[in-house]
């Protein structure tokens, strides 16, 4: 029988929270025997694993787990911040950039600069940039005299990039982007590599004027090409007064080709030479004087791009598991409650324990950081979780959040697991793991159709390695009880 102190304290915080008679919530004796089978087949002990799995209809036993033990969640933590912006945005909320002038238009001349000004909108692609120029220039300015002020203020401190240690080894790869409030093509620059048996090139995409790439430095080797990471070396920028250039480093397969999204040179060079390579193909010219700044009350808007709903940006950012989008959502939860010179991941932290506060859920051992669950401090309960999916399948926006998780066996971060099994095309969870943590939360239907709610942790270093056979069981465990 599981000690009492794994029971005890989860019962009594899920009979409050949930508003159900505590009759329909016992949870079973002992853990389920494949599970505990899985269990004990990994080498993991039942203090690594968090586990709260019940039916929403409380009419069978669940299972309990060290469901009051704040654990790491990894990326599971992007359920609480789509949930809560779910709620507080709304499903249609649409965010926008804008280009904005204080200075009137005189025939063919803007006299002053051109602000652009971001708005956290995940949309904003090399097209949606080309296009938003495209409205300005259709307006008969030809002419900017002022040079680029790029706004970046909705968040404080407008750069949270800036000065941040490198979460891990690979800081180039674009999971681990720190975005800002103009989310340009995702904060990163395209790159193709292609070899043959005697060299390898390499140029960017979109090609922009003064930057090279050096693939002096990189041999090549009899691997395949899919494995082209293995040999893989972080390049080295050399920044000059006329441009950059990106040395690449390392090996890479002969008679190979790959598409990278890399996050090398700094942002604002990026989005300042992308403007003036529009604008001069548009047939525009451009003065000097590219700066950041915050645009001044009473600019005017000439132009404007929106992106997607919510609930469409929500979905790429479950199935695809894409920390910087989630991290933009976690700040725009906090850009909307911000009050004047608060740090907006202050803000948002704070905004989702307000949303845990009006649902009666408690926020002992809660502990956010960025939103997304690649962070090492992020911390939530296993029981907290289990009520913010419980909250969340009362809620308004259940189809939109039921459609943006993974489907096991389908699509996403599940498209390869529970094949064959009867999770398979029914389970819809989202997953998270760190090099220490393996998680899965969601919902799975049983046998009979009942839905459960499910939320699983390991905390172990060994877990990306050993958790996945005892996560596994219980979502098979839950798919198949009669």
């Amino acid at each position: 029988m599981l000690p009492l102190h794994f029971l005890k304290p989860a019962l009594l915080a899920l009979c409050a929270w949930m508003l159900m008679g505590c009759n329909t919530l016992q949870p079973a004796a002992t853990l389920p025997a494949p599970i505990r089978a899985a269990l004990e087949q990994s080498g993991l002990q039942e203090q690594h694993l968090g586990l709260v799995a019940f039916s929403l209809d409380g009419a069978v036993p669940g299972v309990w787990l060290n469901a009051d033990q704040s654990m790491q969640p990894g990326s599971t933590i992007k359920l609480a911040t789509v949930i809560v912006a779910l709620d507080q945005f709304g499903s249609n909320a649409r965010a926008r950039t804008d280009l904005l002038a204080t200075s009137a238009v005189s025939g063919e001349v803007l006299p002053g600069p051109l602000y652009l000004r971001g708005g956290a909108d995940t949309d904003l692609d090399w097209g949606a940039l080309w296009s938003l120029l495209r409205q300005l220039r259709e307006q008969g300015v030809r002419h900017i005299q002022g040079g680029l002020v790029v706004d970046r203020t909705l968040f404080s401190p407008p750069r949270l990039d800036l000065g941040v240690a490198p979460f891990d080894e690979a800081p180039e790869f674009q999971y681990n982007v720190i975005p800002d409030a103009l989310y340009l093509n995702g904060g990163v620059l395209g790159m193709v590599l292609q070899s043959d048996g005697r060299e390898v090139r390499a140029y960017s995409s979109p090609t922009l004027p003064g930057l090279r790439i050096d693939t002096d430095g990189v041999a090549l080797v009899d691997a395949v090409c899919a494995n082209w990471e293995d040999h893989w070396k972080p390049p080295q920028v050399q920044v000059h007064p006329d441009g950059a250039v990106i040395v690449l480093q390392g090996h890479f397969p002969r008679d190979c080709h790959q598409r990278l999204n890399l996050n090398l040179l700094d942002r604002q060079w990026i989005a300042a030479a992308a403007v003036r390579q529009i604008w001069q193909q548009l047939g525009g010219q451009m003065g000097v004087g590219d700066a950041e700044g915050a645009t001044p009350a009473g600019a005017v808007v000439l132009a404007t791009h929106r992106g997607r709903p919510f609930a469409e940006v929500a979905r790429d950012m479950m199935k695809r598991s894409d920390n910087p989008m989630t991290r933009l959502t976690y700040l725009r939860l906090g850009a909307n409650v911000a009050k004047q010179g608060e740090p907006t991941l202050d803000a948002a932290a704070g905004a989702v324990r307000h949303w845990f506060e009006a649902k009666g859920i408690p926020t002992a051992g809660l502990v956010m950081d960025n939103g997304s669950g690649l962070s090492r401090s992020e911390r939530i309960t296993p029981a907290q979780m289990a009520a913010v999916l419980r909250e969340a399948h009362k809620g308004a926006f259940l189809p939109e959040l039921l459609s943006s998780l993974p489907v096991a066996g389908v699509d996403g971060t599940l498209s390869r697991r529970f094949k064959g099994t009867l999770a398979e095309g029914r389970a819809r969870l989202k997953t998270g793991s760190l090099r220490n943590v393996s998680g899965l939360a969601g919902f799975v239907p049983d046998a009979q159709n009942r839905l459960w709610v499910v939320v699983a942790f390991v905390n172990h270093d060994s877990a990306p390695a050993k958790a996945r056979l005892v996560l596994d069981s219980i979502v098979e465990w839950v798919a198949a009880r009669p």
